[in-house]
């Protein structure tokens, strides 16, 4: 008699071994609803493997940004291994730049609906698992982001180490070479939002809380801690938010809003993403 295999079954064995949700259903099926000897199974694909090797870091890798030919989408993925060796093989490289096609041309929502997309006669996450069997490292895909605006550009780090995008609300020559000197910026820089209010309300609070903590330790009076702290706030905002940041590409003095209203006074940012190894 067949024993009748649960969703949640299936997700376990998917989520300790990385194999595909299919793979596991077989797997178990096969194996009586078994969870170990449905791993057994699930051997000769490498997902043992990647089961051994689930605590690992994958620090290392390739980063790719890329955009679409008309410049309104762009992508950045991150497919990660443990060491700088692998990293740097072609084929590996060329497996990212496979990837990161397969999401320019489909532009999925979140990384599981990437992962779960064709690729060779598997999905893209079963190839993953594979390249743990044969390459003999842990290997992820372990970032994804899209965007879309008027003007996407792209920017990839040095040896593949970080990638951005960077939208834009106009499209022109001049919106595109504005575009590659922010996205070096956010590189650099690593803003965690385009203005003051981009910034999530956790961050706000522990931003105000980590002043009033500093201007306690400093022995300020208690009824000045809220009026300091909301000024450290705005420091943040300064030095943490793109558009209020200082242009690194000119002489300190002008901030990247500044550096936009130069170029067109109603040029701006409407959004960015970058990755980065490690």
């Amino acid at each position: 008699m067949s024993v009748e295999i649960s969703a949640s079954a299936v997700k376990q064995l998917r989520d300790t071994t990385g194999a595909g949700m299919m793979d596991c259903k077989k797997a178990l099926t096969e194996a009586n609803g078994d969870f170990e000897a449905a791993i057994e199974i699930l051997r000769k694909k490498g997902q043992k493997l990647s089961l051994k090797r689930a605590d690992r870091d994958a620090k290392e890798g390739v980063v790719i940004a890329q955009v679409s030919a008309d410049g309104k989408k762009g992508i950045v993925i991150k497919l990660s291994s443990e060491t700088d060796f692998v990293a740097k093989n072609e084929d590996f490289i060329a497996l990212a730049k496979k990837f990161a096609n397969i999401a320019l041309e489909t532009f999925p929502a979140t990384k599981e609906d990437l992962l779960a997309l064709p690729f060779e006669g598997i999905t893209i996450g079963d190839k993953v698992t594979e390249q743990v069997g044969v390459i003999g490292e842990k290997i992820e895909l372990a970032d994804y982001e899209q965007l879309e605006a008027e003007q996407v550009v792209p920017y990839i780090h040095s040896g593949y180490r970080a990638g951005v995008i960077v939208g834009l609300n106009k499209a022109n020559g001049q919106s595109a070479e504005a575009g590659e000197d922010l996205a070096m910026q956010v590189a650099a820089m690593k803003p965690v939002a385009v203005d003051k209010d981009g910034v999530d309300a956790e961050t706000i609070a522990k931003e105000i809380e980590i002043g009033k903590e500093v201007a306690r330790a400093e022995g300020k009076p208690e009824d000045m801690l809220e009026k300091i702290a909301m000024g450290k706030l705005n420091k943040f905002y300064q030095e943490s938010t793109l558009l209020n940041q200082a242009f690194v590409k000119g002489d300190g003095k002008k901030s990247v809003r500044d550096y936009l209203a130069s170029i067109d006074k109603d040029l701006t940012v409407t959004g960015f993403r970058h990755v980065a190894l490690g």
